[in-house]
């Protein structure tokens, strides 16, 4: 049996509880797995990494200046969340996006939080769309259309959010790819346990678009803007167009005529009415921000400004995509809604107060260390994991700027069964559920579930070496499940 040797250690495990009992939610696919050969198990594995091979579905890692495209990582053992514990996550993620929503609206009109130094003015970096945004109206009040918030589970089962991405968040399409191909690795188990469905995530995101367009346009063309094929994500902006049934385009597709954002076509040129941008806000207009950029579009701010093409996330979210700022999330929610916050922020210590920065200065073997505004895993130190050397350049990082650094306690993430060789093993994982803001806000049932594949590390980006897994949310009262032959397996 695949679970005769599994150990949870002192971890919160996702599928195992206490004494090697698999939690209620998880029972019929541990017993599925169980019944399982070693060798079964691995082919399983071994056809649903070649099934993810041809469908292509890979990322783009840059080292050295150089780009290497790689298919991503993928573990068929899923993470499973209970249904009775993901609707109270779900709700803690409304909650947390509309004050956020609140919070940037604000900041560009009547700045009361900052007035009333629940956010205090010196700890707000103006993004470069300051100007910009500063007395504008979004489409329907909303600036956050799509995010994804990233969190952990730590040792007591309670989830905690690690960071808020607001501006590009990447990482849905292998949410769908890999349902698609865990519905077929285990596919009766898959029926029987009444796993929510994650396939019309297209479709929402499309109408969460098309919600944007000034009102009288019927059937809004809606596009999505990549930087091009050398992105890291380029996969998932080419894969979310053709899911959406849209235009991909780059920059050079786009032209400011006549007051309007138009595409060109080999029928001329046509009006767009909504762009999903997969570009950051310095690159997205060479006349309003950053003017080397070849990747935006010339004008296309002063269209924006004046109503007639809509943006989507709005230029300027990242006022509030800082990981300074996240720290005073929880305060946003008191103050907007008069609610206690429902999904705990991790404790954090901003390097920028002097005490708190002594206290991290002196702590840094215990603390994990990260930059404000990076993202990837980019510039985090696990001061447990890391050497002496590494924590004194880290130290005179701090030093010169303080701003840029944030500390937290070194969670101890949960884990989830993976295959390491021919058996399973425990490896740490976190969670990122993706939220779209158009009519109403949605949350797509489980998100991405990202691992780190290596043993005892803490970083599960995949530019860092780590991996991903279906999140199934599951009601645990699913019926029991015949045991899969051979055949019923992906092939």
């Amino acid at each position: 049996m695949v679970f005769n040797d599994y150990q949870t250690g002192a971890y919160f495990d996702e599928l195992i509880g206490g004494e090697g009992v698999p939690r209620q939610g998880a029972v019929p696919l541990v017993q599925q797995i169980d019944g399982m050969s070693a060798e079964e198990l691995v082919r399983r594995q071994q056809s649903a990494e070649a099934s993810m091979y041809q469908m292509g579905i890979t990322f783009n890692v840059y080292n050295s200046g150089e780009a290497t495209e790689r298919i991503i990582p993928f573990d068929i053992v899923p993470r499973i969340i209970e249904a009775k514990v993901w609707d109270r996550v779900e709700e803690g993620l409304r909650q947390r996006i509309t004050a956020l929503n609140l919070f940037i609206d604000d900041y560009y009109h009547d700045r009361k939080i900052v007035t009333d130094k629940v956010v205090p003015e010196e700890f707000i970096v103006a993004p470069s769309a300051e100007k910009w945004c500063r007395g504008f109206n979004p489409p329907n009040g909303i600036w956050c259309h799509i995010s994804g918030i990233d969190l952990a589970r730590d040792c007591d089962g309670q989830f905690y959010v690690l960071e808020d991405n607001l501006r590009c968040p990447s990482g849905v399409s292998y949410v769908l790819e890999n349902r698609r191909v865990l519905k077929r690795t285990f596919s009766s188990v898959f029926e029987a346990q009444r796993v929510r469905p994650v396939d019309d995530y297209p479709e929402r995101l499309l109408s969460t678009l098309a919600c944007l367009a000034a009102p009288g346009i019927d059937r809004p063309r809606v596009v999505v803007l990549t930087p091009g094929i050398y992105n890291s994500a380029y996969f998932e902006h080419a894969y979310l167009a053709q899911q959406m049934g849209v235009h991909l385009v780059e920059g050079g597709d786009l032209v400011v005529d006549d007051g309007y954002v138009k595409m060109r076509t080999t029928h001329g040129l046509e009006r767009v009415d909504v762009i999903y941008r997969r570009i950051d806000d310095d690159y997205l207009d060479p006349l309003a921000f950053n003017p080397d950029s070849a990747l935006g579009v010339s004008g296309i701010m002063q269209v924006y400004a004046e109503g007639r093409v809509a943006l989507a996330n709005a230029p300027g979210t990242g006022v509030a995509d800082d990981k300074v700022i996240y720290s005073f999330v929880p305060d946003m929610i008191r103050y907007y809604l008069d609610q206690e916050p429902i999904l705990p922020n991790v404790e954090t210590y901003l390097c920028a107060r002097e005490k708190e920065c002594q206290y991290v200065l002196e702590n840094l073997d215990k603390l994990v260390v990260k930059p404000a505004f990076e993202s990837g895993g980019k510039g985090i130190m696990v001061g447990p994991h890391a050497t002496p050397q590494e924590r004194n350049a880290t130290a005179q990082y701090i030093k010169a700027n303080p701003r840029n650094w944030i500390a937290q306690p070194t969670l101890r993430l949960s884990r989830v069964p993976t295959i390491v060789d021919d058996h399973l093993e425990g490896r740490h994982v976190d969670l990122r559920p993706y939220v779209l803001y158009g009519k109403e806000i949605y949350v797509l049932p489980g998100g991405l579930t990202r691992v780190a594949l290596r043993e005892g590390s803490l970083v599960v980006n995949s530019s860092q070496g780590g991996g991903t897994k279906d999140t199934w949310v599951v009601d645990s009262t699913a019926a029991p499940v015949e045991t899969e032959t051979t055949a019923g397996a992906l092939c």
